[in-house]
C-alpha cells in the first residue's frame, strides 16, 4: 500500500468528502477497508492501516449483514488512544455492491465488494467457454450498478481465440470481452484503460479462471499465489482465500476475490433483464404484457425459439434465472413478514405487561 496521500490513491475524492462531512465533528477518521474478516477488518487511513472492529452502535443498528462493513467499504473510524480496537462507526452510502445470495436455503445476501466501478467478470478459455456461466455472472455484475467486462484468460491454451470470443460477445449484449495471456509481458495490459482515474475493479469468477496470475501481472510482482489447475476439468483449488483490496501501480484498485462455486442471485431481475435484451427486446411483440414465455398463445419469444432466431438454451438459462430470483425474492419476503410479526408480538407483550403493572396500582 502507498504510504503517501494513500486515500487518494485507493479512490478518495470529492464525493467521498461531503459524505463523510458530517463526520468530521466528531473526531472521526475516513478509511477504506481493505480486507474483511469475521468480524473485524483491516481499514487504510492517511497514515497507517489498522485493525478495526464494528462499534456497539454500527452492529445494533444493522438490520441485517449487507449493512456492515465489507471489502471496498468508506467508513468513519474511531481511533483514539483510550481504545485498544479502532472502531468503525459507519459505513458510508455505496455507490455500487457486488453482492450475492447465500446457500443453504436461507434468505440473506452477502455483499462481496463495494464501491466498485467495473466488474471484471473472468473466466478461462483453455476450453470452451461455460455460457451459462457467464450468464449468472453478468446478472450480478449489471445488478451490482458497475460497469461489467468480460475477460477471457489463458488465451495461449486455447484452440481458437476468435472463436471463443465471438461466442462469448453472442451473450454478453453491451459488455466488452478481452482476451487475455496474463502470463505474457504485457498480457494484462489491456485491462488498465479500464481502471484509469483511480477507478476500484473487482475481479469475479471461478477457482482456477486465472485471476491471481492477472493481479500478479497487473503489480509488475507475484504477490497472490497461484496453483496449476487440474488438466481433466481445467479447475483449480482456491488460491485467494479473502476478498482484498490492492493498489496497482499505474492507478486504480483491484479486489480480488477466491473462486466462487455458488452465485445464488438476490431476488432482484434487474440484472437478469439487463443480460438477456435479446429476449427482453422479442418479447414486446408478445400478446400479453405479462407473458412468461412459457406456453402462452402467441408468445412471440416462443416463436423466435421455434424460428432459430433465438437459441432454445439462452431462454432456459433466462428461465433458470429468472425462476432463482423469484425464490430468493419470496424467502426475503417471508423473512422480512416474519421479523414483523416478531416486532409486533414483543410490543403487544409489553403494553400488556404495561397494563397489568397500572392496573395493580
Amino acid at each position: 500500500m502507498p504510504t503517501s496521500d494513500r486515500l487518494a490513491e485507493l479512490g478518495y475524492g470529492l464525493r467521498w468528502e461531503a459524505l463523510f462531512a458530517e463526520h468530521l465533528s466528531r473526531g472521526l477518521l475516513p478509511g477504506r477497508v481493505i480486507r474483511s474478516d469475521r468480524g473485524s477488518a483491516l481499514v487504510a487511513t492517511e497514515h497507517d492501516v489498522v485493525r478495526a472492529k464494528p462499534s456497539t452502535r454500527l452492529l445494533k443498528a444493522a438490520r441485517r449483514s449487507w449493512d456492515l462493513p465489507a471489502v471496498g467499504d468508506w467508513v468513519a473510524l474511531r481511533a483514539t488512544t483510550n481504545l485498544d480496537v479502532p472502531l468503525i462507526e459507519a459505513v458510508l452510502d455505496r455507490t455500487s455492491s457486488i453482492a450475492r445470495g447465500t446457500s443453504g436455503g436461507t434468505s440473506g445476501v452477502q455483499v462481496l465488494s463495494a464501491n466498485v466501478d467495473v466488474v471484471f467478470v473472468v473466466h478461462p478459455i483453455a476450453q470452451a467457454p461455460n455460457l451459462r456461466r457467464i450468464e449468472r455472472e453478468l446478472s450480478l455484475a449489471w445488478e451490482s450498478g458497475a460497469r461489467p467486462v468480460v475477460v477471457l484468460t489463458k488465451a495461449d491454451l486455447s484452440a481458437d481465440v476468435a472463436m471463443a470470443c465471438r461466442s462469448v460477445e453472442e451473450v454478453a449484449f453491451g459488455v466488452d470481452v478481452v482476451a487475455t495471456n496474463a502470463l505474457a509481458a504485457d498480457g494484462a495490459c489491456p485491462l488498465t484503460d479500464f481502471i484509469v482515474g483511480r477507478h476500484t475493479a473487482v475481479l469475479i469468477g471461478p477457482s482456477g479462471a486465472g485471476k491471481s496470475t492477472l493481479v500478479n501481472a497487473l503489480l509488475g510482482e507475484a504477490r497472490q499465489a497461484t496453483r496449476e489447475v487440474r488438466l481433466g476439468d481445467g479447475r483449480g483449488r482456491h488460491t485467494t482465500v479473502v476478498r482484498e483490496l490492492i493498489a496497482i501501480p499505474s492507478g486504480g484498485v483491484l479486489i480480488d476475490t477466491p473462486g466462487l462455486r455458488a452465485l445464488g442471485l438476490t431476488g432482484s431481475e434487474e440484472g437478469i433483464a439487463a443480460t438477456f435484451p435479446d429476449i427482453e427486446q422479442v418479447a414486446r411483440g408478445c400478446r400479453f404484457r405479462d407473458c412468461a414465455h412459457s406456453g402462452e398463445p402467441g408468445c412471440a419469444v416462443a416463436a423466435a425459439v421455434e424460428s432459430g432466431d433465438l437459441p432454445q438454451d439462452r431462454l432456459d438459462s433466462f428461465h433458470k434465472l429468472i425462476r432463482e430470483a423469484e425464490v430468493a425474492a419470496a424467502r426475503t419476503d417471508a423473512r422480512l413478514r416474519a421479523r414483523e410479526e416478531q416486532k409486533s408480538k414483543a410490543i403487544s407483550k409489553a403494553a400488556k405487561e404495561y397494563f397489568r403493572h397500572v392496573g395493580r396500582k
